[in-house]
């Protein structure tokens, strides 16, 4: 769609989930056996034939870097536009911006640049299936200053605790946002504006020695702005906590939730080509969600194996995820547990975590 422009703002994105963004940002933690979070945004707008994506990125970028590339699997490894990764300009002694504002206004030759004429906003904590296409049409109808995406959601969890909620009034505009947790109508952080009145509100509120775009230029001026509300309806997941990131992996075990995420428009991701999983006589496999390359010697149930995990015989997986190439020793066992990629557990080791609070493993580790 050449009228939008996407931008995926990961400044606002804190390291809340503990050992699994030590080394990385949260947009590069891996989910779903083979796709980093960051996947679901990104494959959204490409769905939606974006030609210009930027990523604005502060810390801890290095893995996400070698994950997107040149956005080949999008379709954005392009020769005019394409995909940017954009950290702010540590150099510009001039510059007296703050916050997400900083990105802004370090890249303004990115939003200059582009064509399109509207831009479509988003972090990337909320996992959902958003058809862009009919929120920007839907954004146009309306006549909005700008239209804010939101989910009804109708059994509230300790996640959604920290996102804004929007009350709309019966015209379908929204009147206020607020912090009320027990509020079903809960903000996505993604909002569509006019790339023009995008770059006035950047620049008023740098003037104005304000940090964060939606707080200072939509949030306190709500009353001020024509904003609309578009309503999500599809499958929608909130990783802002490792407790979040395991139950709702472990959700995907359930087919009507797979479905509803992976169903119709593409989930792209990072291509490796690697063998078809190979199960022992041994192996016993129940209920998971097993990726290529692994070596399967003894019994997973209710897990979910990332690319190329060894299981050695006589182990035992459960409720559990399991990143890419561990290796899991003989008569191991692990139950409600998190191991990032690259750890090594020896034979006869047990590590046991709670459903509630899953016990996680950091990186490269070796027990």
């Amino acid at each position: 769609m050449s009228e939008l422009m996407g931008v995926i703002n990961l400044d606002h994105e804190l390291d809340l989930l503990n050992e699994l963004t030590y080394f990385r940002c949260g947009a590069a933690v891996p989910f779903a056996g083979r796709y980093r979070l960051i996947d679901f945004v990104l494959s959204n707008m490409a769905n939606a034939e974006m030609k210009d994506i930027a990523v604005f990125v502060r810390r801890k970028y290095r893995s996400l870097m070698d994950h997107l590339g040149e956005g080949r699997p999008w379709d954005l490894d392009r020769k005019r536009g394409g995909l940017f990764v954009l950290p702010p300009d540590w150099n510009d002694s001039s510059d007296t911006s703050h916050g997400d504002l900083q990105h802004m206004r370090n890249n303004l030759d990115f939003f200059k640049r582009g064509k399109a004429k509207y831009i479509l906003h988003s972090g990337s904590q909320h996992l959902c299936k958003v058809d862009f296409c009919e929120a920007f049409n839907y954004h146009k109808e309306t006549g909005a200053d700008v239209t804010l995406i939101y989910t009804k959601v109708d059994q509230l969890e300790p996640e959604h605790d920290p996102c804004l909620r929007l009350e709309i009034g019966e015209d379908g505009f929204v009147s206020n946002i607020h912090h009320e947790k027990d509020h079903p109508n809960v903000y996505m952080e993604m909002f569509i504006m006019e790339k023009k009145f995008f770059l006035e509100q950047v620049r008023h509120c740098i003037a104005h020695g304000d940090s964060y775009f939606f707080r200072d230029a939509i949030q306190k001026n709500h009353h001020n702005m024509k904003i609309a509300a578009y309503e999500y309806k599809g499958y929608h997941a909130v990783i802002n906590s490792v407790e979040s990131y395991y139950k709702n992996s472990l959700e995907l075990l359930c087919p009507k939730n797979y479905t509803s995420l992976f169903k119709e428009r593409p989930v792209n991701t990072k291509i490796k080509y690697e063998a078809p999983t190979k199960y022992l006589d041994s192996a016993s496999v129940n209920n998971s969600l097993v990726a290529n390359g692994c070596v399967i010697g003894g019994s997973v149930e209710n897990s979910i194996l990332f690319r190329g995990v060894k299981v050695q015989k006589g182990a035992k997986i459960t409720n559990s995820i399991i990143m890419q190439k561990c290796v899991i020793g003989e008569n191991a066992v692990i139950e409600n547990v998190i191991l990032d990629k690259d750890v090594n557990l020896p034979p006869d080791r047990m590590l046991v975590g709670d459903v509630k609070r899953p016990f996680v493993i950091a990186k490269s580790s070796t027990l």
